[in-house]
């Protein structure tokens, strides 16, 4: 097993835990492609963003051990409970309601996310951009599976964030 940590150009830590550190892109795709390039032969690659910073080993273990024959990929995932609305702006710039979305078949997607190596390197091929490494699986028509996920998997996107975690791990 290799752990390859890809971290921003600025970085200045040790990559402490790390078997290789390399410089990630401008997007989260372009980090994506720099850690795979470096992990030529790997059979399953695990996809785990920092801005999540407390999934479980369980978690981690749930994704990798979903990964069986015929599987391409397995991501984590929440059942969506609040109501989700559609919104458009009007013309004075107003959010207007559209319609409900009808969640029943709604997950929110985490990570990390494991992948068969030679899939995620072919779903890569070409520079695509997208918010998660399923979505360019599925622009393949591969197979993904969804695990459920933790609800104390918390992404960090803003500052509150944080504040969630700690009462959380505190």
């Amino acid at each position: 097993d290799v752990v390859v940590v890809v971290v921003p150009e600025s970085y200045s830590g040790t990559g402490e835990g790390a078997d290789l550190v390399v410089t990630g892109g401008s997007t989260r795709a372009e980090s994506v492609r720099a850690g795979l390039a470096v992990l030529d032969d790997a059979d399953i690659v695990i996809v785990h963003d920092a801005a999540r910073p407390v999934a479980s080993p369980d978690l981690f273990a749930r994704v990798i051990n979903a990964l069986g024959e015929g599987v391409d990929g397995v991501i984590p995932g929440l059942a969506v409970s609040d109501t989700l609305k559609r919104v458009e702006r009007d013309d004075d710039g107003v959010l207007r309601v559209s319609h409900t979305i009808d969640r029943e078949n709604l997950v929110a997607v985490q990570t990390p996310q494991a992948f068969r190596g030679e899939v995620l390197r072919r779903a890569h091929e070409g520079n695509p951009d997208a918010t998660d490494d399923a979505a360019l699986l599925e622009a393949l028509g591969a197979h993904v599976l969804v695990v459920e996920g933790e609800t104390s998997n918390v992404k960090i996107t803003h500052p509150r964030d944080w504040d969630v975690v700690r009462r959380g791990h505190g």
